[in-house]
């Protein structure tokens, strides 16, 4: 399938059975419900979906079964987050292989790049692939910034097209714009302050929260784009308070225990993480209820 690199792409998360093998069925279940729900793509294997807590097999079985139930119908790319460079690039050819539509390449793992590493790293992985591929940059997370210098070089990889901005420095979206005008599709990669970021010219979403409220995430995006900049505004205030949980340290057990609250799957984590505790998640719970009690009627938006 050709990407169309723009509109939401929740990143998902990965089901665990209780005995932490992955529950595929209700990893499946789940990614149905976001489609038929109106979502432009999926992103399996990412930090929402614990890719550094999967082995080797596991990741290569993920995107199989989520190739499976996504069977064509949006864009399915898969993270990529390996220790070294040769195992990201043996990865992305597995990936092609398997039929995965793209790719969101993550700095190697553990070891704390350099920009001048990190460049080189994605320019040998975009080099082994003809798959076209996003850029994460987070350097908040992973300890290095791919600048617009960095990505002036990268521009020469053909099937480097996207990059998914999450500096949190909206300023970014511009200064990407201005030094490339449309050579990357530019997302935000931070849930709060996706609705600035559409307004500055990011053409995509990628979010954890859509996988609790995956309706209000496209309202809001379809609004944006509309330039309907009000009414999308009266969902984010009221979606606001839980988008902020993609920003703590715990993000992950966050939006999965929100997914447990709304019917969505499991809380269950793997180590190192640990679930929740009790008072972090009546946290999450008070969020989560206020959210269900004060919840908007999207049907008056006249969106379909």
């Amino acid at each position: 399938m050709t990407i169309n690199w723009k509109g939401v792409y929740p990143a998902v998360t990965t089901q665990f059975n209780p005995d932490d093998s992955i529950d595929f069925e209700s990893t499946q279940r789940m990614l149905d419900s976001l489609i038929q729900e109106g979502v432009h793509g999926i992103i399996v294997n990412g930090t929402v979906g614990e890719n550094c807590s999967l082995t080797q097999h596991e990741k290569r079985a993920v995107m199989q079964s989520a190739k499976d139930v996504v069977n064509g119908r949006v864009p399915l790319l898969s993270g990529v987050a390996e220790t070294s460079t040769a195992m990201a690039i043996e990865y992305c050819r597995d990936a092609e292989k398997q039929g995965i539509d793209g790719l969101m390449v993550l700095p190697g793992m553990v070891y704390r790049s350099t920009e001048r590493e990190a460049i080189n790293h994605y320019q040998l992985v975009a080099r082994s692939t003809s798959l076209p591929i996003m850029i994460y940059n987070n350097p908040v997370t992973y300890g290095v910034d791919v600048s617009i210098e960095a990505m002036g070089q990268l521009a020469n990889e053909k099937n480097i097209v996207a990059i998914k901005e999450s500096t949190t420095d909206t300023r970014r979206i511009t200064e990407l714009h201005n030094a490339f005008e449309e050579r990357f599709a530019v997302f935000c990669g931070v849930d709060d302050i996706a609705l600035e970021s559409l307004m500055l010219g990011a053409i995509g979403w990628i979010s954890g929260l859509t996988n609790v409220f995956p309706r209000e995430s496209v309202a809001i995006y379809n609004l944006a784009k509309q330039g309907r900049y009000q009414e999308a505004l009266q969902i984010w205030r009221w979606f606001l308070p839980l988008l902020r949980l993609d920003t703590i340290p715990t993000l992950v057990q966050c939006i999965k225990y929100a997914e447990q609250l709304s019917g969505r799957g499991s809380e269950k984590v793997r180590a190192p993480r640990m679930m929740l505790t009790d008072a972090e998640k009546q946290g999450v719970r008070s969020l989560y209820e206020q959210a269900c009690a004060t919840r908007i009627d999207l049907n008056k938006y006249n969106l379909d």
